[in-house]
């Protein structure tokens, strides 16, 4: 009798990074968010998810904050790989590199941002729901609200771009691990997922999120992100 083996959904966070535009000695994954490490608040509502199966966080193979905290009530789920590269891409990728031996091709790989830490278990739930039957996969994203412009290169607006059918890229990402791990060795000059995805000649699903889901890159941020948190009634 043939067994169908069950497709795997697993996170990786990347989290090599230095988050030098917040001008703190602290790597922005670390910085104090109510009580708890900025990345933290990601990994809890990750590893809370039933749809997750692992969440794999990629760290700088120097990283000397990480034991300094108590990882243990998201133990075993949490696992840690000390591979993170020199740009997000690269951790990534060796990220997936890592952890080849416990997918398969057609596991789900959900990457998200260590920098945002109001991820919601709605927003895990929509994504998933939203890219079960999908063969590409896709990303949480919001339609540009602002009016953009395009500058001339000295400080001058040069003309308003138009936002129509524009979206602002957010996490997680998902897409299957084969493909993904394919995409990126060879588009290494991307700054998401979904654009080494976009670069294979793919389409990836575009699935509404909403502005909570931020990402913290500034100072400001953090309060904001602050407000957001104690005022969730989920």
């Amino acid at each position: 009798m043939q067994t169908t083996l069950k497709t795997r959904h697993v996170a990786l966070v990347p989290a090599a990074g230095s988050g030098s535009r917040m001008k703190s000695g602290t790597p922005k994954q670390y910085l104090e968010l109510m009580g708890k490490p900025l990345i933290r608040h990601a990994l809890e509502t990750l590893c809370a998810s039933p749809g997750i199966d692992r969440v794999y966080v990629v760290l700088s193979v120097g990283d000397r904050t990480w034991d300094g905290y108590d990882w243990s009530d998201l133990e075993p789920k949490l696992v840690r790989l000390f591979c993170g590269g020199p740009s997000r891409a690269d951790s990534v990728l060796n990220g997936l590199r890592a952890i080849r031996d416990e997918m398969s091709d057609a596991d789900w790989v959900l990457v998200h941002d260590a920098a945002r830490p109001c991820l919601a278990q709605w927003h895990v739930s929509k994504l998933l729901d939203a890219l079960s039957h999908e063969e590409v996969g896709g990303l949480l994203a919001i339609p540009v609200a602002d009016t953009l412009k395009r500058d001339d290169g000295h400080g001058h607006s040069l003309e308003t771009v138009s936002r129509d059918r524009l979206w602002q890229a957010q996490t997680p990402q998902m897409f299957r691990y084969i493909m993904l791990r394919r995409a990126l060795e060879r588009a290494r000059e991307v700054t998401d997922e979904a654009s080494a995805i976009e670069a294979a000649g793919l389409r990836p699903r575009l699935v509404e999120g909403d502005a909570t889901n931020l990402k913290v890159t500034y100072p400001l941020d953090l309060h904001v992100a602050e407000w957001i948190l104690t005022n969730r009634s989920d």
